[in-house]
């Protein structure tokens, strides 16, 4: 909340969260998930996630459904059993597999953030950043790097660039930062500033096999 009591409006209206189906063994991970939840409730913003009810997945998803936002979760069948073993709150959009469960979430949100997670909260992040790099979207993605958490992501990637992989400008489309609060604004200020390539709109992606 501002000192005011007055809600902050930002210019996004659903943001997708990227995180593990685990809590991880710091508390730090589990404190960034419940902050970012009450950012995002604080800016009034609704989320779009994994659909997990367990882990951070849990966590964030039930903090903001309790801030009053609306909550979209996408689950391919498969995982519903394994993902979904505790309550689960707000929308759940079923999906056939994982290929349909990332385009989902990306044609329902306005920006990306990831949290700490594993093998795939990483894909997660890197297929959107890959679709940012071929102009499949313009919109922004954030590294939420708690306790320094994605420090050797971000190191490869600046190797990548300095060996001649992923140029200067791939390596804008990264947005980082420690804290929830100060992630979202520079979002915010990256939608504003670097729109790059005219959003090409998800349909295609959904509706491939």
């Amino acid at each position: 909340m501002e000192p005011d009591g007055e809600m902050k409006q930002s210019k996004f209206r659903r943001i997708c969260v990227f995180c593990g189906s685990s809590r991880g063994k710091k508390t730090s991970y589990q404190d960034a998930a419940i902050e970012l939840a009450q950012e995002l409730v604080s800016r009034n913003i609704d989320l779009v996630y994994g659909g997990g009810s367990i882990g951070l997945m849990g966590l964030i998803s039930q903090a903001v459904h309790k801030g009053g936002r609306h909550v979209i979760g996408v689950i391919p069948k498969t995982l519903m059993p394994r993902e979904l073993t505790g309550e689960t709150v707000g929308e759940v959009k079923a999906v056939a597999g994982m290929h349909q469960r990332k385009a989902e979430m990306a044609r329902h949100s306005d920006a990306f953030i990831a949290l700490p997670g594993g093998y795939g909260t990483l894909e997660e992040l890197l297929e959107v950043i890959t679709w940012a790099q071929l102009g499949i979207h313009d919109k922004p993605v954030g590294l939420l790097n708690v306790d320094g958490y994605y420090n050797s992501l971000l190191s490869f990637i600046d190797k990548a660039v300095e060996e001649g992989f992923i140029s200067p400008n791939a390596r804008n489309i990264i947005v980082s930062a420690p804290m929830a609060k100060e992630l979202v604004k520079k979002l915010e200020v990256f939608s504003s500033e670097n729109k790059r390539i005219p959003f090409i709109f998800l349909h295609r992606i959904c509706t491939l096999p």
